[in-house]
């Protein structure tokens, strides 16, 4: 039994001595005369005196402007801050810029084909093709370009090109449905889509032709559809009388790397769309600047994951999700992304073991949900494979166990640095994470990012130590979203981070942070779905099952449960007469699986008498959530603003009675 704060982990000296934060505090004392007794005492640093801290990361890794700029900060408040006012840069010339002879830039598989390379030569040649025909179809700076595609290396390729010329990228994996897809481009108005056929997953093809067709007639605003022949090579079809293959497309000749112009924009020009659901509306299209990513990218991979140029690093994700924009980002680092297309227990459930092996990956990213499936199914990774090269293991998703932590040491490597963090779509990266020169502890995540100002909130407004409460940062970080997209006056960024505590970023997790900084994630305090990793929007739900015959309402939450686990139930209520059966249960799944995501089907369906609201017309979820999570029912809910009280009883009675969940 592992409790809570053990201690599982000391780095050596050695570890500690190459360590890329070593490196940063001897630059920082040599460059800068400045002295720090412990981590704490530099992070306190880096969040109060956010100028100098911001520009040092600048000088430290180099960031290359072309046009200066003219100050840190220009306008300081929050919501609404300026960075870097007057610098001009760009994200995919930042990146390109370690393209050299003879060096690897990305390594990737899929179900069909074992590992390959892609060196930068050949990545950024393709990228100034790709880029040069966009110009010539008219893709200018500020369009978007929206692309319905898997993890493979062309859709790397066709994003820098999108983003060297200034125009802004969004993108989704094709187990998307018609619905999910135009919820998110249809808000983007594209000028460009970018799809693949179809894609393979677990041994079998899935064609999505027909989705596609689907897709494109609604979004008219498209004037030039790309798409890329994945599934089907050997009979592909154009969708469209003007469809332009992707190998077309790159079927031209080679841009020299000294005449290509890339498009110079300011700091805070929007580099991607990605889109985090919320609980009312359509998902909200948070907008990533170039400058910001570039910043924070580099300084994250290399203080919270401690990864030099040339070093491998591997998360399992796929292009709809903000993992896959961070893991590809690593390129800013010189750091090598390993992008994989399929399922990830397919044909064995170790088979991301073997691609850490085949791969040699210095850093692997897993999640608790994961490691529980390993441990259920006996998996013992040292066991089977060669782990030499594996330095780092990552964990993010969910609220990290003791146990879960340990098993990765029992398991996988004794002396591997196992180093939990938490982040999200919001700020694509994360507010806490690993420090390699710090000791772990079971259950805990080692420290505050650098440059984060994280503080806990407590029930009587004020900050709080080892207690819990809301997660604010109290300070302006780069990558914080420069507005969400056709967002009038910003009144939706405004409302989703800053409407609880103004001038303050809330996060929607409960935190703790203890006397020496470490840091406990204690779930979702709003009622957005966190989901394996992924957060999924309530609205999403709503709007698929009363679209199913007999489905008058519903209402999700998501549990976090003891050893990273979760349970989200679905409960409904029905049309008169009508009862919850296999077959209705059935429908209900298979149209949330087919219009979204299999992450968006429950895990178990209930029929309730009626669904609670407020008296201004919003579902209960949270006080719901924190009903079946135990809380006294005089701190979950207020019956006194409530439509209809009664509809509380059920939802009290299930906690009381059911062991769905209590397992």
């Amino acid at each position: 039994m592992v409790e809570p704060g053990q201690l599982l982990w000391t780095p050596s000296a050695q570890r500690i001595a190459r360590a890329r934060i070593t490196e940063f505090t001897g630059w920082l004392s040599e460059k800068r005369g400045l002295e720090f007794k412990d981590y704490e005492a530099l992070w306190h640093w880096s969040t109060t005196d956010i100028d100098a801290f911001w520009q040092a990361c600048w000088d430290f890794f180099g960031i290359e402007a072309t046009r200066p700029a003219t100050a840190v900060l220009g306008k300081r408040t929050m919501p609404g801050t300026e960075w870097f006012p007057g610098a001009e840069l760009n994200y995919a010339r930042h990146m390109l810029r370690h393209e050299r002879p003879g060096a690897t830039a990305v390594l990737h598989l899929n179900e069909r084909q074992g590992l390959q390379g892609i060196s930068w030569e050949e990545l950024a040649g393709k990228v100034r093709i790709a880029a040069t025909q966009l110009r010539r179809l008219g893709v200018k700076k500020g369009d978007r370009v929206c692309a319905y595609v898997v993890n493979v290396p062309d859709s790397l390729i066709a994003m820098l090109a999108t983003t060297s010329i200034g125009a802004i990228w969004s993108s989704v994996g094709p187990d998307f449905g018609t619905p999910g897809v135009l919820d998110r481009f249809s808000q983007l108005e594209p000028t460009v889509f970018i799809h693949v056929d179809g894609y393979q997953y677990g041994g079998k093809p899935f064609d999505r032709r027909g989705e596609v067709e689907k897709i494109l007639a609604r979004l008219t605003t498209v004037k030039h559809v790309i798409q890329m022949v994945y599934l089907d090579t050997a009979n592909p079809r154009r969708l469209t009388p003007g469809t332009i293959y992707w190998h077309e497309l790159l079927d031209h000749p080679a841009v020299a790397r000294e005449s290509f112009q890339y498009e110079e924009v300011g700091f805070n020009h929007p580099l991607w769309i990605l889109f985090s659901s919320g609980t009312t509306g359509l998902p909200k299209p948070i907008m990533h600047s170039h400058g910001g990513i570039i910043i924070e990218q580099l300084k994250h991979v290399a203080f919270n994951f401690d990864m030099r140029a040339g070093e491998r690093l591997f998360f399992f994700t796929t292009t709809g999700w903000m993992m896959w924009n961070f893991l590809v980002s690593a390129l800013l680092s010189d750091v090598i992304p390993v992008l994989y297309d399929g399922n990830p227990a397919w044909p064995d459930g170790d088979l991301l073991w073997k691609m850490v092996q085949d791969a040699k990956a210095n850093l692997f990213g897993a999640s608790p949900t994961y490691q529980s499936i390993l441990e259920k199914n006996g998996v013992v990774p040292k066991d089977k494979f060669d782990l030499t090269s594996l330095e780092s293991v990552t964990l993010a998703g969910s609220p990290v166990s003791p146990e879960c932590q340990a098993w990765f040491y029992e398991n996988v490597k004794k002396d591997c640095w196992i180093a939990p963090g938490c982040g999200g779509t919001d700020i694509c990266s994360g507010f806490v994470a690993g420090v390699v020169t710090l000791p772990s502890y079971a259950g805990e995540i080692q420290a505050r990012c650098l440059g984060v100002a994280v503080h806990v909130i407590g029930e009587n407004g004020e900050r709080v130590v080892d207690e819990v409460g809301e997660m604010v940062v109290t300070e302006p970080m780069p990558s914080m979203p420069v507005g969400f997209w056709n967002d009038r006056n910003d009144e939706r960024y405004t409302e989703t981070y800053f409407s609880d505590f103004p001038g303050l970023w809330r996060q929607g997790d409960f935190y703790r942070v203890n006397p020496r900084g470490g840091v406990f994630v204690l779930g979702r305090s709003d009622a957005t779905l966190n989901r394996h990793g992924i957060r999924i929007g309530t609205s999403e739900i709503y709007r698929t099952i009363v679209l199913v015959p007999g489905v008058e309402d519903g209402l999700i939450v998501n549990l976090d449960l003891p050893g990273g686990r979760f349970f989200m139930p679905l409960f409904v209520k029905l049309k008169e007469g009508v009862v919850l059966d296999e077959a209705l249960t059935k429908a209900i799944n298979d149209r949330l699986r087919s219009e979204y995501t299999p992450r968006h089907v429950p895990d178990k369906i209930y029929a309730v008498p009626a669904i609670p609201y407020t008296i201004s017309g919003k579902r209960m979820e949270v006080p719901v959530r924190r009903i079946l999570a135990g809380f006294p029912l005089a701190k979950a809910a207020n019956r006194d603003a409530m439509a209809n009280p009664a509809a509380l009883d059920f939802f009290i009675e299930y906690a009381r009675t059911q062991n769905d969940y209590k397992m």
